[in-house]
């Protein structure tokens, strides 16, 4: 694809132009870090370099990213895949929260689906910390700011027990870090990147964010369980990134279910509904996956979905779907079917 054709990937419209406090508007369609960090299964640094080159000639102009993911090897890639491109030219999002440690390889890798050996992770949302985090980061990335810093992993369903003192941390400590360096330049907006809905409603009151990754919760299999944080981001004008789009790989393939839901192995009553999208699909001549990463773009929330990918091939598949034609009796359809809920907002609510 030619630079020529790179606005095709960020048409015009009320999804994809929300504008943060660098002052960027994020593309519909984002690049999504954690494969080229080896999730799951190991990438060829090449091969990884590649993906993120090819995204950006395919049209793809923000990039996202962890230290976590991988233990630095994404930030690592992305820094390396996009030098020499002008910096004003993509947008950035990294994490803070945790802090990269080496073990010398002489402990076994952690189990948590990075193929990474000789590094580990450990939560720090402590001052320090965040500062350490952002320093780190922008020197894998090769950067002197991001435009969106994000705190990341925080809430009950990581922390447990722990939940309460480290939101209570989180509030004192890291969000007020992150303003600072929202202040100086450093990052652009700042926000969370988490997996659910309640630490979110437990935040937005108490500290004013810009955005709000949110993966897996917002999504064509499900909206229950984010239903009221998009309600208030919508309130509080804090714009949702819109992350996990196929559920962990549950509607990303052409064909049939996947076999991974929320990073887990699916049971059999997970990928009997997910079959159910297929076969509707199916019956449309619409592929599930263009269904999925479209859907979230319609919330007026969402500015932009983000798609973990790992080579030219998915990028290339992500971009087509991003413009697959659908028709817009689809929509009822899934609702009938009990496969949307009633109150979603779809293109053409």
């Amino acid at each position: 694809m030619t630079h020529a054709s790179a606005d095709a990937a960020t048409p015009p419209g009320p999804a994809g132009t929300s504008v943060y406090a660098a002052g960027r508007r994020l593309p519909r369609l984002s690049f999504g870090g954690a494969p080229i960090g080896n999730l799951y299964a190991g990438v060829a640094e090449g091969d990884a370099i590649e993906t993120v080159r090819h995204a950006w000639r395919s049209g793809i102009r923000h990039f996202d990213t962890a230290p976590y993911y991988g233990y630095g090897l994404s930030e690592t890639r992305l820094g390396m895949a996009l030098a020499g491109i002008p910096r004003a030219d993509y947008s950035l999002s990294t994490k803070v929260g945790r802090l990269l440690l080496d073990t010398g390889g002489g402990q076994p890798a952690p189990d948590d689906g990075f193929a990474v050996s000789g590094r580990q992770a450990v939560f720090d949302y402590s001052r320090d910390g965040i500062l350490r985090s952002v320093e780190s980061s922008l020197r894998r990335l090769a950067t002197d700011h991001v435009e969106i810093l994000l705190l990341h992993d925080i809430g009950a369903l990581t922390h447990g027990a722990r939940h309460p003192a480290i939101l209570r941390q989180a509030l004192d400590e890291a969000l007020p870090t992150m303003a600072e360096l929202r202040s100086q330049g450093v990052c652009g907006a700042i926000g969370l990147g988490v997996n659910e809905q309640e630490v979110c409603l437990q935040v937005m009151p108490a500290f004013a964010l810009d955005v709000i990754m949110l993966a897996g919760r917002y999504t064509l299999f499900e909206q229950r369980d984010s239903a009221e944080l998009m309600a208030q981001a919508v309130q509080r004008n804090v714009a949702v990134m819109a992350a996990g789009p196929y559920n962990s790989g549950l509607l990303g393939a052409a064909d049939a279910p996947g076999t991974t839901y929320n990073y887990a192995p699916a049971d059999a009553a997970t990928r009997a509904r997910a079959q159910r999208y297929y076969d509707l699909c199916g019956r449309r001549g619409v592929p599930v996956g263009a269904v999925a990463l479209q859907f979230p773009l319609a919330h007026p929330a969402v500015a932009t979905v983000v798609c973990g990918l790992r080579s030219p091939a998915e990028v290339d598949s992500a971009v087509q779907r991003m413009h697959a034609p659908l028709p817009p009796a689809l929509w009822d359809e899934l609702r009938e079917a009990g496969l949307l809920d009633a109150s979603a907002s779809t293109p053409c609510s």
